[in-house]
């Protein structure tokens, strides 16, 4: 850290950001005063010292109360974001307390989630009570930024034609999309079909950045042909409901279809293109420099040899 910002970070004290925050909730240093339980004279001076810090105005003053200057707008997204990262440090620090001895953050895409996890993890956790596990839903490209960045040890997702860059991967699991469709479908009468028949009809798609939705892209810029996807969704089961109702086609993994199967009037039909086999990846920056409790749940996760061979032979 340069002199520059260390002697920056010793100016600013957590109190002050406390109190700046509350300010800008009610918009009024009186009310924010009450709340806090101290002096508005008191705030006042704290918010002062904090412009002197920052060296420029964080807040127009009027009758009415308070409103943020471009620069407040800009302290205040740092401030709830140093507040966060406090808070989750304090709680995840309790649990040490408590007598957790490890702690676990992963990352991973909706179809693992939905696929594979809940019974991965209950299993690891029956084992290893005392390792905590923080596992957040993201698209796949969010995943491999996410552990890139570190705000994630381990990672699970499908990787695209990118692919991981420079990060290190393990096989996890594989799956197969089908084309979901109502059973009055005329696609329902087929045991297997082509992308390139399913781009004649409307799609029901799932947000722009999942790795389904950039795979049906690229197919459908590949054939040359526009990709109808008139609705997007954020869920498997949203999209199930959407296609059982007439509002177009989905592409699905087969495990999340079977799972979800009461959905509705339905039917999965196998997808022939060879993408549509997919594999789903562990991703870390490195796998043997991870914690201790990182790398248990990573050879929990990974498949025994035989299994793999066996995987890898049936593909």
């Amino acid at each position: 850290m340069k002199n520059s910002e260390r002697s920056f970070a010793r100016r600013i004290d957590l109190t002050s950001l406390q109190l700046f925050v509350a300010v800008c909730e009610l918009g009024s240093i009186g009310r924010a005063a009450e709340r806090e339980f101290i002096a508005a004279s008191a705030v006042s001076k704290r918010l002062s010292d904090l412009e002197a810090a920052v060296d420029t105005a964080l807040l127009y003053r009027h009758s009415r109360g308070v409103t943020l200057t471009p620069a407040g707008e800009s302290l205040l997204h740092h401030a709830r974001t140093v507040l966060f990262g406090l808070e989750r440090m304090q709680g995840e620090l309790s649990e040490y307390a408590e007598g957790v001895r490890g702690h676990v953050r992963m990352h991973a895409n909706m179809s693992a989630i939905l696929q594979f996890l809940p019974e991965d993890l209950g299993a690891f956790a029956r084992t290893h009570s005392q390792i905590k596990i923080d596992l957040q839903e993201r698209l796949s490209p969010e995943v491999l930024h996410a552990v890139q960045e570190g705000t994630a040890d381990i990672g699970i997702c499908t990787l695209g034609t990118a692919g991981a860059g420079d990060l290190q991967t393990r096989p996890y699991r594989s799956d197969r999309l089908m084309v979901v469709v109502p059973e009055t479908h005329p696609l329902a009468a087929y045991p297997a079909v082509a992308f390139a028949q399913v781009l004649d009809w409307d799609i029901v798609g799932l947000q722009g950045g999942s790795s389904i939705s950039l795979a049906m892209r690229a197919a459908a810029a590949l054939a040359g042909q526009p990709l109808r996807q008139r609705i997007q969704v954020t869920s498997l089961d949203a999209m199930c409901r959407m296609i059982d109702n007439g509002l177009g086609l989905g592409l699905l993994p087969d495990r999340a279809f079977a799972l979800m199967h009461g959905g509705g009037r339905l039917r999965a039909v196998r997808l022939t293109d060879a993408w549509a086999a997919r594999e789903v990846q562990l991703v870390a920056r490195d796998f043997d420099a991870l914690p201790v409790t990182s790398r248990l749940l990573v050879e929990h996760l990974s498949p025994a040899p035989a299994a793999l061979a066996e995987r890898l032979a049936a593909a």
